[in-house]
């Protein structure tokens, strides 16, 4: 999935990429014999964390979030936000054959 970016002044302030609802992967990993959660933003370059349970792998990814997206405001870099949903088409209607 491929995300688009939104240039500093086409957009709010950093509080609206931090209110951006990015899309979220967790998987089990393992990890020299041990399993762990890992949670990721695939949209986020470089925003993954692991931990033994997915509440604190979730908890780890939400503080590397806001640190991704801090260190992406404060260079002058594009931040990414996801690509609007795509639109659902109309249910398809039978036919009632006579």
């Amino acid at each position: 999935m491929s995300a688009s970016t939104v240039e500093h002044d086409a957009a709010p302030g950093l509080d609206y990429y931090e209110a951006v609802p990015y899309v979220l992967v967790m998987e089990s990993v393992e990890r020299g014999g041990e399993w762990l959660r890992r949670a990721e933003y695939p949209e986020l370059p470089g925003c993954v964390a692991e931990a033994y349970s997915a509440t604190e792998a979730l908890d780890k990814l939400e503080q590397e979030r806001l640190r991704v997206l801090r260190q992406l405001w404060d260079r002058g870099a594009p931040i990414p936000v996801p690509r609007p949903p795509l639109l659902r088409p109309r249910p398809l209607r039978h036919r009632e054959t006579p």
